[in-house]
């Protein structure tokens, strides 16, 4: 329990805290918060500019919560009991490594109890039932309670050990929640908004789910999104794109408990971050609940999720207003217990203040009794929906087999033989429009294949011609219009990915604004997420719209990407090849660089060939031993093709090589690679419309690349080419100066 010190404290400093976001003049306090709030020096000194600057915010459009609530499951103390041992765990893991985020998890403890104990479902010995509910903690740094939470539901991924290990090599229990480290860990989280945005993704799959399979007799796909996220994920603008969709959508099976703290890593947000967050939310669609007392105001949390679940039309902002680091009698509500451990004398005092006996990493057996319960209730809630899905399966047999391949991942029987396929005298085109054909083949035979753009579809050529709009109205159709928004794209691509395996989302713009969601596209590569990213106008071949939209070192940059395929194919047959791997790699994102001009089919490309990332289309030469290699990749195959028949003509023996995946490559044998590489032969050329950096690895030391170490230009495209010398003499030229 906590002391009545600790108790005053707790309510004077909430005092402050409401008075600093505004005050809703519909609401009156309760008697304990019209005590004058505890200060600072540095917050007297701000006082009356700060009286002066809430003057001229308008009163909070928003609702307090209902004293109406949720049935509590268990008296008064043992929920006081478990959250102050939610609490205690974080404290004590953060002591030991020396290092983390405490004030979050002291502060969230009574809404991630209420959350997890009593009103969540799910399976702690299968993190993976299907129709559990998701939660995400966005703001990852105070990963501490979500791992006590895990460990208090009875997660074997995280044990007592495993918690006494945070931060270690090799444990479970990393500084931010990752999901490949974790189970129950439903996305990894650390970039802060990141974690908003997938759960705006999961929330749109269920959406999605639900309208495409659940029948008026049988509800096999019903679960929530709950995800806590913190000032600092506020001010990331990924947040804000995410939380626009999600209004647009009008995902009611989101509820977001927004951490109002009013603390960030350099002091008092008021510094910097002083919108009124409430109104804004409303503007963007969203149904807002304020909690004024997050530190013991258990009722009015139930009473907010209550609300917040009879909402059905929009998703749901809980504003919960909470102190950082509750219950630290020195470090409470100031930015020193953000991100440090609290140190052995203060966690004693905090032990003091809390009234707490117990050891490091204790969890009472009371505690311990309760939640234990979440065990069986898993099991039989699982069990429940199994016997549902078997009624559902023998009743709706096509609708079953189409989600049960979304929930497992298995791929429908043959559906890589719906990729289209290409010879030499089929016409030339741009790989953005061949890319279209190959996404239409595959969402006739993938169920749980959907995407779409930033505001560019009919630029991109991603739309799926047999499906509508995902809107508000029409869950259960495909396309996906993002507006826009790169940056929440990836984010939102990265919770459809990985809200079940079978799910295969695909998102595009234009290469060069990969810089507007690079975040989104390496924590797709970290946390194993599959997405399809298609990226079109991928050289200086885009043209006249010039060096703003023409990517010159891209490329470069997402080779150096751990864990991302970087495809820029050739023609059809390469482009085709590119999505059956990319469907297939369900834990590695893929990137395809796609052409706006239009390119031949090339004799000697094939689907298999992409496989092995660099392959031979030509050779003239025998016994692995060509006079010169000449290699490529996308619009440039063309030109090295080219110039190798300006020199087999001149009586040399060359070798052409597609080098579509760098990554894949890598993979291969020895063997194979010294097939397409030998390393006898050094007279070796490489030419790509963009930066040579990197390509050293490729044509070996002696080698020579032809690329654009420069920004482009605006120009024609066949201009732009010749005076980049980006040109067949150009290749030819090189290759001679090994003769």
């Amino acid at each position: 329990m906590a002391s009545t010190s600790s108790l005053a404290l707790s309510q004077a400093l909430l005092a402050r805290a409401i008075s600093h976001h505004g005050s809703d003049q519909r609401i009156s306090l309760p008697s304990p918060f019209s005590r004058a709030p505890a200060s600072s020096s540095r917050r007297r000194n701000n006082a009356a500019a700060s009286t002066t600057k809430l003057r001229s915010l308008r009163p909070l459009a928003v609702r307090a919560a209902a004293v109406d609530t949720l049935e509590p499951t268990t008296d008064a103390s043992i929920v006081d009991k478990s959250v102050n041992t939610i609490r205690f765990l974080a404290i004590d893991a953060v002591e030991k490594a020396k290092s983390g985020h405490p004030g979050l998890p002291m502060g969230c403890a009574p809404m991630a109890h209420i959350l997890y104990d009593e009103v969540m479902r799910y399976n702690p010995k299968n993190p993976y039932w299907f129709n559990r509910d998701r939660f995400v903690l966005s703001a990852g740094h105070g990963c501490m309670l979500l791992y006590a939470l895990l460990h208090l539901a009875g997660y074997d991924s995280v044990l007592e050990e495993d918690l006494k290990s945070f931060r270690q090599w090799g444990s479970k229990t990393p500084g931010h929640p990752e999901n490949f480290e974790t189970p129950g860990i439903e996305v990894t989280t650390g970039p802060l908004g990141q974690g908003i945005a997938n759960a705006v993704g999961l929330a749109l799959v269920e959406k999605h789910l639900a309208a495409r399979f659940n029948k008026p007799d049988a509800e096999v796909v019903d679960h929530y999104t709950y995800v806590i996220l913190g000032d600092g994920c506020q001010m990331e603008g990924i947040s804000n794109e995410a939380a626009s969709l999600a209004g647009h959508w009008g995902l009611g099976k989101l509820i977001a408990f927004y951490d109002d703290n009013h603390i960030s890593i350099d002091g008092d947000t008021e510094i910097a971050f002083t919108e009124n967050v409430d109104q804004r939310f409303e503007a963007l669609g969203w149904h807002v609940i304020w909690v004024k007392n997050g530190n013991t105001g258990y009722d009015e949390i139930r009473a907010a999720i209550k609300e917040a679940k009879a909402v059905t039309d929009k998703p749901t902002l809980i504003k919960v207003t909470t102190t950082i680091g509750y219950g630290s009698p020195n470090k409470a509500n100031s930015y020193s217990v953000h991100g440090a451990a609290l140190g052995e004398k203060e966690v004693e005092a905090t032990r003091n203040n809390l009234g707490w006996p117990y050891e490091p990493f204790k969890v009472p057996d009371e505690v311990k009794s309760h939640w234990s319960r979440h065990t069986p209730d898993g099991k039989a809630l699982e069990s429940d929906w199994n016997a549902s899905f078997a009624a559902y399966e023998k009743k709706y047999p096509e609708e079953a087999a189409e989600l049960k391949s979304i929930i497992t991942g298995e791929l429908p029987a043959g559906w890589e033989k719906a990729l289209p396929t290409y010879t030499p005298e089929s016409p030339g085109d741009a790989t953005r429009n061949l890319s279209q054909q190959c996404l239409n083949a595959l969402a006739k035979v993938v169920p749980g294949f959907l995407g779409g753009s930033a505001d560019l579809a009919s630029s991109n050529m991603t739309l799926l011609k047999a499906f509508g709009d995902f809107q508000k109205a029409t869950p259960e159709e495909r396309n996906l219009r993002f507006g826009v928004r790169e940056h929440g794209m990836g984010g939102i691509c990265n919770g459809i990915a990985l809200h079940s395996p079978g799910l295969i989302p695909y998102c595009a713009t234009f290469f060069v604004f990969t810089d507007y969601m690079r975040g989104a596209m390496r924590i797709s590569a970290l946390s194993e997420a599959g997405v399809i990213y298609v990226m079109t106008h991928d050289s200086i071949g885009l043209g006249e719209d010039g060096p703003t939209h023409q990517p010159v070192e891209h490329l470069a940059s997402f080779r150096a990407m751990p864990n991302t395929l970087m495809f820029r194919p050739a023609d059809g047959n390469e482009t085709a090849g590119a999505y059956k791997i990319a469907v297939t790699k369900r834990k590695t994102p893929s990137i395809l660089a796609l052409s706006r001009q239009k390119l031949p089919q090339l004799p000697g490309t094939s689907i298999e060939g992409v496989e092995k990332g660099g392959y031979t289309i030509s050779d003239n030469s025998s016994g692995n031993k060509p006079d010169v290699i000449l290699v490529g990749t996308g619009s440039e195959l063309e030109i090295a093709a080219q110039a190798a028949e300006v020199l087999r003509k001149e009586g040399k023996t060359v070798r052409v090589v597609s080098f579509v995946c760098w990554e894949l490559f890598d993979e291969q044998t020895d063997e194979y690679k010294e097939s397409v590489l030998p390393s006898g032969v050094s007279a070796r050329v490489s030419i790509e419309a963009a930066s040579t950096f990197g390509w050293g690895k490729i044509v070996g030391g002696e080698g020579k690349s032809i690329g654009i170490n420069s920004f482009g230009a605006s120009a024609p495209a066949p201009l732009l080419y010749k005076e980049f010398g980006i040109t067949v003499e150009a290749v030819v030229d090189a290759a001679k100066s090994f003769f």
